[in-house]
């Protein structure tokens, strides 16, 4: 994908560079400008994908693309990218006037955002980033997006023989499912949920199971709710352990922190602006997903996470529009040829070597 997306930046006038962190790598890419009065821009999107993915097979009918077989058909995030490439070609083919671009392919987004969070944000110059990575028809602007917050707990019992003494075993597994029955679960509120998705334990059937985790998130707009969530969730948990003699301990990390965009904002109505021009209605909504956003804005760029048209993500009922891929590549497009900010009135936060 890397090196294929390579060819395609470089053929549309960008120099490229790999980021490599870890495993993984990001791709970071830039064109001159012939307006260097403007502040420059940023463009991301994300190059990876979840599974199933192996052996593709698609079908165009009438305006769609959908996948025809037992797999995603990758348009989160490809359509972004196919998007973004498209407006670049445009940009070269025809010369037209732009200020510097910056461009930000990201790895390991399904992943929890590692490779936005492992990106070297004093390198970017950019206080305004143009992401595209939400579903739905083209015209949805994502004006805020949750705190995302990940935990883990675990149960130690004791074992024993199931089928000769299970009196002096404690069941990890059993004290498990009384947590996970009466902690909140589900939509808490318009901003809030919480979900319970991942239990493992035990090692055999006539073995009453020593230990049991459970993985669990909580997600919400707002910091006071979430911690109290959280506290419920925790205190519950602690208090059932305890009744039951069981030893528990519960681990957390934050993933991403909330971001809202403020409505006198300028980049909003400029962005809103864009759409009508190009006759699409924009529609500011709020998001129980984070994308690459919330990392760019916790390091101080402004950064807007628009739809691209894709479907039914994260299924094998995948699908985008012909339509939508066109109208996406048109916003892109007038987006970095309207994009009118001068260098002067963008002021570039103090970034410590540490800031990621």
């Amino acid at each position: 994908m890397g090196s294929a997306l390579t060819k395609m930046l470089e053929a549309a006038g960008c120099t490229v560079e790999f980021q490599e962190y870890g495993r993984s790598f990001n791709l970071l890419a830039s064109k001159k400008g012939s307006l260097p009065h403007r502040a420059p821009l940023l463009l991301s999107a994300h190059m990876d994908t979840i599974e199933p993915t192996e052996g593709i097979v698609f079908s165009i009918g009438g305006d769609l693309i959908r996948t025809t077989g037992n797999t995603v058909l990758g348009a989160d995030d490809k359509s972004a990218l196919a998007q973004i490439i498209e407006a670049l070609t445009v940009l070269q083919e025809r010369t037209i006037p732009h200020g510097d671009l910056e461009i930000v392919f990201t790895s390991a987004e399904e992943k929890g955002l590692r490779g936005a969070k492992n990106l070297v944000f004093r390198n970017i110059r950019s206080r305004h980033a143009l992401v595209l990575d939400s579903g739905g028809a083209v015209g949805r602007i994502v004006v805020a997006a949750p705190t995302h917050l990940t935990y883990e707990m675990k149960i130690t019992g004791k074992s024993a023989h199931a089928g000769i003494e299970p009196e002096k075993g404690i069941s990890a597994i059993k004290v498990a499912s009384r947590i996970i029955a009466v902690v909140p679960d589900g939509r808490i509120d318009d901003e809030t949920t919480a979900n319970i998705g991942m239990i493992r334990g035990g090692t055999a059937t006539n073995v009453v199971p020593r230990e049991t985790v459970i993985q669990g998130e909580i997600r919400s707009h707002r910091s006071d709710v979430l911690e109290k969530t959280r506290d419920t969730i925790f205190h519950t948990a602690r208090r059932l352990a305890d009744e039951h003699h069981a030893a528990i301990i519960i681990s957390e990390e934050e993933e991403y922190k909330a971001f809202k965009i403020d409505a006198a904002e300028p980049f909003l109505p400029f962005l809103e602006g864009v759409f009508r021009k190009c006759g699409i209605a924009p529609i500011s909504v709020q998001t129980g997903g984070g994308s690459d956003a919330n990392v760019f804005n916790e390091q101080g760029i402004i950064a807007i996470n628009i739809s691209t048209g894709m479907e039914k993500v994260h299924s094998t009922d995948e699908y985008i529009s012909l339509k939508d891929l066109y109208d996406g590549s048109l916003i892109v497009l007038n987006t970095v040829a309207e994009f009118g900010f001068s260098n002067s009135a963008v002021a570039k936060p103090n970034l410590t070597d540490s800031d990621r």
